[in-house]
């Protein structure tokens, strides 16, 4: 995978996907959405990779969106503007919708774009020197295409205050209102990634993508008899899978399931 707006390392089973333009606080352009979403499908392919963590290389994780992009962008027309946005409304769901669990490596500034590329993560950790800003409105601007993630990650009535009044917060405000699920000093917070991926990678793959799948199934749905069918065919298909058996098997033998000790020869 080759990329010049990225760094990407597969290290240990897992992709590590850095924005790396360090000297503009890695904002977003054109390029980097191309790259991003190139980038995650081919991980997606790639079966040696079980997890991925989103980081910034620099002092920001993403600062949003790059100033030279917004000046062309204001030049635009309806139908160009309509076909930019898109292409960021594409590399957000490429990442969420990815079929591994994901990870946001947070320091630094995570404003505006990088706050969505934050929310479609499933998990979240910040260092305590973090900041967070949604603050399109101060342009004139709204956050619509990453609100779908925002609004789902911190909860509507966090988002009603900081989608209108652009204020900056802090990591200890966007792990009260849920924003991020564990905050870590700077420098302990590879750590508290790594210690969160060596859960991830102890898990069924198919479970993975199947359990993502549900979330978003059941996160934004009411209880209904279609829902409760729907996740009794769901369990009643993981059980029967060739993953569920070997699973279930693996606990009753007391030994490390295959998924774990083809990673790790040594773990049987």
């Amino acid at each position: 995978m080759q990329a010049t707006t990225l760094e990407i390392e597969i290290r240990d089973h897992v992709g590590l996907v850095w924005f790396n333009r360090p000297d503009i606080r890695n904002a977003l352009n054109e390029v980097v959405l191309k790259e991003l979403t190139a980038t995650f499908k081919a991980l997606e392919k790639d079966k040696a990779v079980r997890a991925v963590v989103l980081g910034g290389r620099g002092t920001a994780f993403c600062a949003g969106a790059d100033l030279n992009w917004m000046k062309r962008a204001a030049g635009f027309s309806k139908a160009q503007n309509a076909k930019d946005a898109a292409a960021l409304a594409n590399t957000l769901w490429t990442l969420y919708s990815l079929k591994k669990p994901t990870v946001a490596r947070i320091h630094g500034p995570a404003y505006a774009g990088g706050m969505g590329f934050a929310a479609v993560c499933d998990i979240a950790v910040a260092s305590t020197e973090a900041s967070f800003c949604l603050s399109e409105t101060r342009l004139g601007l709204i956050a619509a295409t990453i609100s779908p993630y925002v609004v789902r990650a911190m909860g509507e009535r966090a988002a009603s205050r900081y989608f209108l009044t652009a204020e900056r917060f802090d990591a200890a405000e966007a792990y009260r209102i849920g924003f991020v699920q564990e905050i870590a000093p700077p420098e302990e917070l590879d750590a508290h990634v790594n210690r969160i991926l060596g859960h991830l990678i102890q898990a069924g793959p198919r479970a993975l993508d199947e359990s993502k799948k549900l979330l978003q199934l059941v996160g934004a749905s009411k209880i209904t008899p279609a829902i409760r069918a729907e996740t009794a065919k769901r369990i009643a298909e993981t059980r029967a899978s060739a993953e569920g058996k070997e699973g279930i098997a693996s606990f009753l033998e007391k030994r490390k399931p295959k998924w774990v000790t083809d990673l790790n020869p040594q773990a049987k």
